[in-house]
């Protein structure tokens, strides 16, 4: 449900990557702790969200990094991207403080849209098995289980996932 609150989607910026990485670690430590050890969390912020990773993913045409303001307030980001020629949500993280306010739903949205332009037919993701609340936001927002997978990261980390499919 969307509150009269203001939402607004806007790109993330150079100037903005230090703010998206700092948020990715508050959300990540609300969130992981019990689906995923601390190890693999500081592993894969470090992995995904440091400033050198983000200000690369910026520059790649095949990739777009969104960010959500609620009154102007970042609570949130989306990072979609073409990979092995499916266009993919790769990130969604929404402050748990205003999930359940309709962020997420316009960020997913928003991506959809820009796959709808690209002449994408569906979205995927991959979310963790574990993480039953993201699961089931998917599920509202039209996601289905495609597939289970299992992906080796490295340091002896893997990500226990289904791949999500929303067509559009």
């Amino acid at each position: 449900m969307t509150d009269s609150l203001k939402i607004e989607i806007r790109p993330v910026t150079h100037p903005d990557v230090p703010a998206i990485s700092a948020l990715a670690r508050e959300i990540w430590q609300a969130t992981y702790p019990g689906i995923i050890t601390q190890e693999q969390i500081d592993f894969m912020l470090e992995q995904r969200y440091g400033h050198e990773r983000l200000y690369d993913d910026l520059e790649d045409a095949d990739k777009w990094l969104d960010q959500a303001f609620l009154n102007d307030r970042r609570v949130g980001f989306a990072f979609s991207e073409i990979r092995k020629g499916e266009f993919k949500l790769d990130k969604l993280y929404i402050h748990p403080d205003v999930q359940r306010r309709g962020v997420g739903g316009q960020l997913i949205e928003h991506v959809a849209a820009r796959a709808r332009k690209l002449g994408y037919p569906c979205v995927i993701l991959a979310v963790n098995k574990r993480n039953t609340a993201a699961i089931g936001s998917y599920r509202k927002y039209g996601f289905v289980v495609r597939e289970s997978i299992v992906d080796d990261i490295g340091h002896g980390f893997v990500m226990d996932d289904y791949v999500m499919e929303k067509k559009l």
